[in-house]
């Protein structure tokens, strides 16, 4: 029994010793796959994680591609705020309306012995211009204008301009470079009516091409020019002028300097074989003109020539101007007149004249009515002077001395109201009072509300 015992616990032992290392190996091979299942999944996530990583980048380059094209077409296109809006896109377009509404009331005293309709009260539409303006890609610039205010359509500026890194070509109806104060804005000069000289010697826009040269503080200007466009439409009109404009406009401190010459020739033509000189008291509502040369016949060629200094300094400014005029005439004598100005001026806030590219700016008011402020208030008194008698040669329109003053209140930028005051002193005027006087004075007090844009 003890031998079976023994004999079955060996047999026993030896079928454990042959099934136990084939469990084993397979033990392991499990253990194998099991870690090479777990590096499979640990791969997947690697790649699961860039396929992601991938996707999002790609993603993300659409959205910033998207935002690249996008921005460009949000801020092409411009606007902006000038007291109208400007147009504007990144290819060089813009666009601009603008225009001014000035309205005028007046009132002329009147010297004894003398009836007319237009002295006393008086009042008017000065301007009233619509037009447009903006640039073309190319360096090009345009301006076209109409002024309203006669019933009618007058064509102001129409013109088209090329305009390079310090030179200017125009072509169209422009000014003629005439002078400091003529070539600055009607919405900023210091007084209702420019100096007397610049109507009565029949300053205005003409038809013709000319460059300008800007570098620095120097500035040059010259043109051919025909007549203003309502005069040309007369076929046979061919009047023609040379004008030219020198200035040099240095800064010395705090203090804008200017300095100017200008020199103008023009041919009459066929057609203007007469022409006249006549100026009305300061204010424009009144069509009565106490100086006046009549008509001079046998008119040939106008030669003139202009000087004009001025300096802004902190709220202060002042400005002389001066123009000299010769009339040619075939087989008559040749009369010269002449008229001059120099006025000041101060702001009594904290307010400047501006200045830029030879004429004066609008004012740029410091504190606004709107945003707590009071606006800009400017005080003016000017000395006009006017000569229209050249006795050598029998011409004798009268004279004009006049001294003036003038209140502005700027409450913004694109608003004025304007108050002037004027004595006029006249000799050898062209209308006689009672008893044949020729020689007297007269008041005039006008009034000015404006807006531009």
């Amino acid at each position: 029994m003890g031998k079976l015992l023994l004999s079955s616990s060996a047999a026993a032992s030896c079928l454990f010793l042959s099934i136990n290392p084939a469990a084993a190996q397979e033990s392991q091979n499990v253990e194998a796959l099991q870690a090479e299942i777990a590096a499979l999944k640990a791969q997947l996530a690697v790649l699961s994680d860039k396929v992601d990583a991938n996707a999002k980048k790609a993603e993300d380059a659409k959205a910033n591609e998207a935002k690249a094209q996008e921005k460009p077409a949000q801020s092409k296109e411009k606007v902006k705020w000038k007291g109208a809006p400007e147009f504007s896109n990144d290819d060089g377009w813009s666009f601009k309306p603008r225009g001014r509404i000035l309205y005028d009331a007046a009132t002329v005293s009147t010297p004894s012995g003398i009836t007319d309709n237009g002295l006393g009260f008086s009042n008017e539409v000065r301007r009233a211009r619509l037009g447009v303006q903006g640039t073309i890609p190319g360096g090009f610039e345009y301006k076209f204008e109409g002024d309203f205010a006669n019933g009618g359509v007058e064509l102001t500026d129409a013109f088209l301009a090329y305009a390079g890194k310090n030179v200017t070509i125009n072509v169209g109806q422009h000014n003629n470079f005439q002078g400091l104060e003529e070539l600055s804005s009607s919405n900023d000069t210091s007084f209702k009516e420019r100096a007397a000289f610049t109507d009565a010697f029949g300053f205005k826009r003409k038809v013709g091409i000319s460059a300008e040269y800007n570098n620095g503080p120097l500035l040059l200007q010259a043109g051919v020019f025909t007549d203003n466009v309502d005069d040309l439409a007369e076929d046979g009109n061919n009047s023609r002028s040379l004008d030219g404009r020198i200035v040099v406009a240095p800064k010395i401190g705090g203090n804008q300097l200017h300095l100017g010459a200008s020199v103008h020739v023009r041919e009459l033509g066929d057609t203007v074989t007469s022409v006249r000189y006549r100026q009305r008291p300061l204010v424009h509502s009144t069509d009565v003109r106490f100086i006046n040369t009549g008509t001079i016949n046998n008119a040939t060629t106008e030669s003139s020539y202009g000087l004009e200094a001025a300096v802004i300094s902190g709220r202060f400014h002042a400005v002389a101007e001066g123009h000299w005029l010769k009339l040619n005439r075939t087989g008559l004598q040749d009369p010269s007149f002449d008229g001059q100005s120099i006025e000041a001026g101060v702001f009594l806030t904290n307010d400047k004249r501006e200045y830029k590219g030879g004429v004066f700016k609008g004012v740029k008011v410091s504190n606004p009515v709107g945003k707590g402020g009071f606006g800009a208030l400017q005080f003016n008194l000017r000395y006009d002077r006017l000569n229209l008698t050249d006795a050598g040669d029998a011409v004798f329109g009268g004279k004009q001395d006049s001294y003036q003053a003038s209140l502005i209140w700027t409450p913004i930028d694109y608003v004025r109201f304007m108050i002037n005051y004027a004595k006029m002193d006249y000799s050898d005027a062209a209308i006689a009072a009672a008893g044949g006087n020729r020689d007297y004075s007269v008041n005039v007090l006008g009034f000015r509300s404006q807006i531009s844009f």
